[in-house]
């Protein structure tokens, strides 16, 4: 028997530290680096670095929806970076580091406005969450030496400093959803 997987695609910074966060999660089967959201067609690191594709750092989440929700993957993916910078998460500046949604389907949108806006009422975070809350686009994987990149370097200055207290923040928070 073939498991339905459902796809989540969420922007929230460098890819390189959002694909480790959700690659250790129980339920999740894949997680892809990538760019979408904007304009360029078939854009590459150094263009989207340069920020004028439009384009977002993204990932792209296969999981089993019988094993973690989308909710579930919500609640990890506010956790893991600043949803109330816009264009920026610590010292990554630009609209390629947004803070976004791209739904699938009605029901991820739902369920997404849905959490920002209790998250906003229950003054979760200092200011106001600016995640944007977009329909699907086209996602373009990135460059090979980008997948898995926390997992191959994480001597890496960027990934002992950055990505691996987001990875640690998520194991000690949610322990449950951590893959054995």
């Amino acid at each position: 028997m073939v498991k339905e997987l459902d796809v989540a695609v969420l922007a929230g910074g460098c890819f390189w530290c959002l694909e480790p966060v959700f690659s250790q999660l129980d339920g999740v089967e894949k997680v892809v680096s990538g760019y979408t959201g904007g304009h360029t067609l078939q854009p590459d690191y150094k263009q989207v670095c340069r920020g004028d594709t439009g384009h977002a750092e993204a990932i792209r989440i296969s999981f089993d929806p019988a094993r973690i929700s989308f909710y579930e993957l919500l609640e990890i993916f506010f956790l893991s970076h600043d949803p109330t910078t816009p264009n920026r998460q610590g010292n990554d500046i630009g609209t390629q580091y947004r803070s976004a949604i791209f739904c699938q389907n009605a029901a991820q949108r739902s369920t997404a406005e849905q959490m920002i806006a209790e998250l906003n009422q229950l003054h979760v975070f200092a200011s106001p969450i600016v995640t944007e809350v977009n329909d699907a686009a086209v996602f373009y994987a990135a460059e090979d030496y980008h997948q898995q990149y926390y997992e191959q370097h994480q001597e890496q200055p960027y990934c002992m400093l950055v990505a691996a207290p987001k990875v640690a923040k998520i194991r000690a928070k949610f322990p449950e959803k951590i893959r054995n």
